[in-house]
């Protein structure tokens, strides 16, 4: 089989290369430059370098051609702009989840030759083929890593984009992935893993919102009293339910509500389970309740059960549920338990056992 593979410079993508070889494949290795060097260079050092010259070294190794592809202008609009955007209005985005729609699974695919069969990548998931007289349905489903699994970063793929992709590394564990680095002895073998967003490399996450956004000096009210207890830079530093960062002693503190118009963000020592609803002009805290729109059904169809299970956050608790469908599209799920830091704008992945059904955004 022709396959395209997104190969990082990381361990997961190096490992996902060389089983594919030795699954006898024939394998082009890609580099996709989406990081936003030039705009951003100024901050920090960005490691593309690094990260370019051990992507050479496992291809060199390996024998494998290695493509360098640029979608820099496309991320900027596709996933920068609407990362943007949100952080405006308050809400809580969640770049990666479009990166894999809309980039590595959107507009790679696009670019590259029609004759690649598959597209790769390092992720911990799984695709399942489920086969009926009439159709072949791909299901996506969970990594036995508990940790690592990357299946809600994955929940707006469409049913498309998971037949054409494929997941070397998705039935193994992160240290099963790490051994067999060290048998393919990779160049990167003992490379640790990158944490953050893609695009932004060694650059924080602050630093990029405060080139784009600047500051807005605003108020630290104490919710239960009402009380101002400080002051901060701009309400899109900030996310319901974040207890880093605050910049108040005597804690710790939580966010639990912001007013975008009056640039204001509410606080609380202790996590509030208190049901709380959202205003045209209020990010809130809710607890056993909310509202998604813009579902997306990787299987193309809706789920027989209504039962389902609910992550709000990648590596965050499976939390138990139910979903309610309503005729506009979008859906209600209660949960049998009160969650914290359910924030409007994230990504609300649904499950059925091991598998991903898809996922919608909080309303």
């Amino acid at each position: 089989m022709k396959i395209a593979l997104l190969l990082s410079g990381g361990v997961d993508s190096s490992v996902s290369l060389r089983l594919l070889q030795e699954q006898g494949h024939d394998v082009t290795a890609f580099y996709v430059k989406i990081w936003l060097e030039d705009e951003l260079k100024y901050l920090g050092d960005c490691p593309w370098e690094e990260d370019l010259k051990y992507a050479r070294a496992v291809c060199d190794q390996a024998g494998v051609r290695l493509q360098i592809m640029s979608l820099q202008k496309e991320y900027r609009k596709e996933v920068v702009a609407y990362t943007l955007r949100e952080l405006k209005a308050g809400r809580t985005p969640n770049p990666d989840v479009l990166c894999n729609q809309r980039i590595k699974f959107g507009q790679f695919h696009k670019k590259i030759d029609k004759s690649f069969e598959k597209v790769a990548t390092g992720h911990y998931a799984q695709v399942v083929a489920r086969n009926s007289k009439l159709v072949t349905c791909n299901l996506l489903k969970r990594s036995p890593d508990p940790v690592k699994d990357q299946t809600y970063f994955l929940c707006h793929l469409s049913q498309k984009q998971v037949s054409r992709a494929l997941f070397p590394i998705g039935h193994l564990t992160k240290s099963e992935v790490r051994k067999l680095a060290q048998k393919f002895d990779l160049p990167n073998k003992n490379r640790k893993d990158s944490q953050g967003i893609c695009f932004l490399g060694q650059v924080r996450f602050s630093e990029f919102v405060q080139h784009h956004l600047g500051e807005k000096k605003g108020d630290l009210i104490e919710i239960e009293t009402g009380k101002k207890v400080g002051e901060h830079n701009g309400y899109w530093y900030f996310t319901i339910g974040q207890r880093q960062g605050i910049g108040l002693s005597g804690g710790p503190w939580y966010v639990v509500k912001k007013n975008v118009r009056k640039n204001v963000v509410y606080v609380t020592r202790g996590r509030s389970s208190d049901e709380r609803r959202v205003t045209s002009n209020e990010m809130q805290v809710t607890s056993d309740e909310f509202k998604i729109h813009s579902i997306n059904w990787i299987a193309r169809r809706l789920p027989k059960k209504r039962e389902v299970t609910v992550r709000i956050r990648h590596g965050g608790e499976l939390l138990p549920g139910r979903l309610t469908l309503h005729r506009d599209g979008s859906g209600t799920v209660r949960l049998k338990k009160a969650a914290t830091g359910v924030a409007p704008g994230q990504f609300a992945a649904l499950y059925d056992g091991k598998y991903c059904l898809g996922g919608g955004v909080i309303a």
